[in-house]
């Protein structure tokens, strides 16, 4: 696929770095000739320096050619105009724009066809948000990521001796715990002075202390399933309530802002080491809402303010730095949990597995939902994971049992690549209908597939695939034949 990316800043960095390692075509539009320079020593993609308001700037990028054009300059305006320009000009057949102001989010008019003809809007900080409420809302999870408009959903938790699963094979776990409707599609083994590696995960394979388990299961059963991984038989879960955010920046803002919608809910402290921002804040959030002015990383301040009570610790300034070593503090002055929002993927890497908790790259919360974009098939979502090594997909199977490879055939006679796996079936959503736009009483069915299942047309399937090198393969899997129309 041929893509133009406009900005070549820390949400266009991240974009270019995940798909030209995906033998895209790609080339980035930036003002910055040295970080295009940058960007074109470190991946295999062309720069052109400019405006991408300016038409002879995108025929110089190959819009004439162009699949997809993926505005995400630091401006709202110029990634706006840019689509239009893209429409107009050049008849680029898909626009994305970054947009952080959230008067564009909710005119359809404005950004339709006949406004500045934004195909998807992307927002970063309301990824991140999103990332976040999930978080909060299943306190034993590193990461929960939705399917099937939130009826199923992606989980992973960290194992911890004493908890019903840990020390099972998971074969064991159908037979001991038949309740729990889920399926284990991978775990992630820590092993000394190594990265954490990939289990392949079958009926023989054991769940040990210190694994990251990823876990697929419809929502409902999502709480009970990281329960089961993550905390000691007989030990309640914890609900989060005390939060305290480091940074006054867009993500705390409406992080903030969201959370304390139902009054009462959260108790939320915001610290902020800029004093007009303090001032800001203060007078765009609820009264219950402390804002403090201070250092995240001032060991005397977060011991005034009881960060030993905390249940959750959000480092979200713009400098990693200070957000690691503020969670770093924060955790060994003993807030439950810790997540550290940190750009530099090398950073984050260095820091899973650690005291953190949680390591985020804005990236990791919001790539997958430009690779929706660019896979091919019926693509429903798509979740970038493992700092995007893995990857979650759901796929549509369409066709009969003629023109598919997958349409009429048992689970088991499937040609899945070793290491895919199948981990649930939503069936019952009807076609060309948003899933979450079904109507009550009508509920798809959420179906944990054994080898005896039988793949029928329109059932929404969700894969973990350990590697984005089989995501090719799964999508010809599912690939119809021309005798299907």
């Amino acid at each position: 696929m041929k893509i133009i990316i406009l900005g070549a800043g820390r949400v266009g960095y991240s974009v270019a770095e995940s798909l030209v390692s995906e033998q895209n075509d790609i080339t980035v539009i930036d003002t910055d000739a040295r970080r295009l320079r940058e960007l074109e020593s470190r991946f295999d993609l062309r720069g052109v320096v400019g405006s991408g308001i300016d038409p002879q700037v995108l025929a110089e990028a190959g819009a004439k050619d162009t699949d997809l054009l993926i505005a995400c300059a630091a401006l709202d305006e110029t990634n706006l105009v840019c689509c239009k320009m893209a429409q107009l000009l050049f008849d680029i057949p898909t626009r994305i724009a970054r947009v952080r102001s959230p008067e564009f989010g909710g005119d359809e008019a404005l950004l339709g066809k006949d406004g500045f003809a934004v195909d998807r809007i992307i927002c970063p900080e309301e990824s991140l948000t999103s990332y976040i409420s999930k978080l909060i809302e299943f306190p034993e999870a590193m990461q929960v990521r939705a399917f099937a408009g939130g009826r199923a959903a992606l989980a992973s938790a960290r194992a911890r001796a004493g908890a019903p699963a840990v020390g099972q094979r998971i074969g064991q776990l159908r037979e001991h715990m038949p309740e729990l409707a889920m399926r284990i599609v991978a775990i992630y083994r820590r092993f000394q002075d190594e990265p954490d590696r990939f289990v392949r995960c079958d009926g023989a394979t054991r769940i040990e202390p210190g694994d990251e388990v990823f876990v697929l299961a419809a929502r409902e059963h999502v709480p009970e399933v990281l329960r089961a991984i993550h905390l000691p038989e007989g030990r309640p879960s914890r609900p989060v309530y005390r939060i305290m955010i480091a940074g006054g920046g867009h993500t705390s803002l409406r992080l903030a802002q969201e959370l304390s919608r139902v009054p009462g809910r959260f108790h939320i402290k915001l610290i902020e080491a800029d004093e007009q921002r303090c001032q800001d804040l203060a007078s765009l959030l609820p009264a219950e809402v402390l804002v403090l002015h201070g250092d995240a990383t001032d060991e005397d301040l977060l011991d005034s303010e009881s960060v030993e009570d905390v249940d959750l610790f959000l480092a979200l300034t713009d400098d990693d730095e200070d957000n690691i070593m503020a969670s770093l503090l924060g955790k060994r002055m003993g807030a439950s949990r810790v997540l550290s929002l940190i750009n530099r993927r090398a950073y984050a890497d260095l820091m899973h597995g650690t005291q953190i908790d949680i390591a985020l790259t804005p990236a990791q919360a919001m790539l997958g939902e430009l690779l929706a974009y660019v896979r091919r098939g019926d693509v429903q979502a798509v979740h970038s994971l493992r700092r995007g090594v893995a990857e979650a997909l759901e796929i549509v199977a369409r066709g009969d049992r003629k023109s598919s490879r997958v349409v009429g055939r048992r689970v088991d006679d499937l040609r899945v690549p070793e290491d895919a796996h199948i981990g649930l079936i939503v069936r019952g959503i009807p076609e060309g209908m948003a899933a979450c736009d079904i109507a009550a009483g009508t509920e798809p069915e959420v179906i944990i597939p054994r080898g005896h299942t039988v793949i029928e047309s329109g059932d929404h399937v969700v894969f973990f695939l350990p590697n984005k090198r089989l995501v090719r393969d799964v999508e010809n899997l599912f690939r119809v034949s021309a005798t299907f129309f």
